[in-house]
């Protein structure tokens, strides 16, 4: 048996499938964070077909709405609610908005994220700040403000979006935060054993996203996350990786990891051969967070 084999017989990525009182999603209410583009839309569209009542939530209203529209349009039913996950005032009118609209919350998809390709010295202190409030703390707070209504309901499924860069160190600051997002999953998996309550986590590698716009690689489309998504709400699982093909980086980085550091090494060597791009090396000023690639449709 290779090392490669073993890594994937013994770890925990995939899980067991564990059991679910959870309804049908015909009727569940759903809450999805990045909900205006990119994965977030696909997995909106998607359980919306179910039959879910579906709330959106991200930062940009006019996108937002448009998606809640065509949701709706197509025979769904949806709601958008603009709001920054990171400002616990936000999260907290974002609660009680979908509370007021529906009456109950069953599904909470945690989506929303932010790319981030600059060198970490030439990242502001704001900056960072901003990538780790969006990326891991809003997850916090919107994963803490939704849990007493499911705890009453004893039932629930929390859908976490983590990433391949969190199992794979590739960048300082997004897979930081996708480290987090793992932690905080797998850790909040255990706490809540035996509550009702099922959290998942959906560790998705490149994906046809806004983040990716500009890549001609081959890469799977939105709806296979979003199908994944659908699955692990009738059926938990401790974390999947999508598409399967991202298990062999993964089991290279724990089993190898002097090999992966070697073919990582190409990525970065770039950075001593070339002048970086980044605003702060070229002297231009106030180059906006927005401005930076978008992960996952946040908003």
């Amino acid at each position: 048996m290779s090392v490669t084999d073993g890594i994937r017989r013994s770890s925990p990525t995939s899980g067991t499938t564990e059991t679910n009182d959870q309804p049908p999603l015909s009727e569940s209410v759903v809450l999805i964070t990045g909900g205006s583009t990119g994965i977030g839309a696909a997995i909106a569209r998607e359980v919306a077909r179910r039959g879910a009542r579906v709330v959106l939530a991200a930062r940009g209203a006019q996108a937002l709405q448009e998606q809640a529209s065509r949701i709706n349009a197509e025979g769904g039913r949806a709601i958008a609610i603009p709001a920054d996950i990171s400002n616990s005032q936000d999260v907290e009118r974002l609660i009680e908005g979908t509370l007021e609209a529906f009456h109950k919350l069953d599904v909470l998809v945690n989506n929303a994220a932010i790319g981030w390709h600059n060198l970490l010295a030439h990242s502001s202190p704001s900056e960072v700040s901003r990538i780790v409030d969006i990326n891991l703390t809003g997850t916090m707070l919107l994963t803490r403000a939704a849990l007493p209504e499911m705890l009453r309901q004893r039932r629930g499924a929390i859908i976490n979006l983590g990433s391949v860069s969190g199992r794979v160190a590739v960048d300082p600051l997004y897979s930081a935060t996708k480290y987090g997002i793992r932690g905080f999953s797998l850790s909040l998996r255990r706490q809540l054993i035996d509550s009702g309550i099922s959290v998942s986590l959906v560790s998705p590698g490149k994906i046809r996203t806004n983040q990716n716009r500009d890549s001609n690689q081959p890469m799977d489309e939105p709806e296979v996350v979003a199908q994944t998504v659908v699955k692990l709400i009738a059926k938990p699982r401790r974390e999947v990786v999508v598409p399967r093909k991202y298990y062999a980086m993964v089991c290279l980085e724990q089993g190898l990891p002097g090999l992966a550091d070697r073919a990582q090494r190409w990525r970065h060597r770039k950075y001593a051969v070339a002048p970086c791009k980044c605003a702060a090396c070229t002297n231009e000023v106030g180059s906006p967070l927005g401005a930076q690639s978008v992960a996952d449709g946040a908003g």
